[in-house]
């Protein structure tokens, strides 16, 4: 059987602040609008459909691991720094401007505009080294 992540719906307080945030940052293309949905698309066919969340609505904090190229951490990584957003090595939310070394690679923590805890790493966990 073949089972693979289609897309997922990234409630957001501002659907157009939050998707442009994430395509920003990891150097993709604009988000598209599909109605409802401002559509990010990644690189492995799997989409973030980011929606509007109403005011009074509480919205869980979610986590979204990315993983990302050596060359593209550095990109990554110098647009978080140029922005001034706080990031962390691990999930703990301890440690600020540090980054972690986990199976070998690179990677760090940081929150996007909704307030969802986003991740790139540059190897998988459990990958080694």
């Amino acid at each position: 059987m073949v089972v693979e992540l289609n897309h997922t719906i990234v409630g957001a307080r501002d659907k157009a602040e939050s998707a442009a945030f994430l395509t920003e940052i990891l150097g993709l293309d604009p988000p598209v609008d599909a109605g409802h949905f401002l559509v990010v698309e990644l690189s492995n066919g799997v989409s973030l459909d980011f929606a509007d969340v109403a005011d009074d609505v509480d919205i869980p904090s979610q986590h979204y691991a990315f993983l990302i190229s050596e060359a593209e951490f550095d990109e990554v990584h110098a647009r978080v720094l140029e922005r001034e957003i706080t990031f962390w090595p691990h999930p703990r939310i301890a440690d600020a401007g540090q980054i972690n070394h986990n199976d070998g690679g690179r990677g760090f923590y940081f929150m996007d505009p909704s307030g969802h805890f986003l991740e790139v790493l540059t190897r998988p966990y459990g990958s080694g080294a």
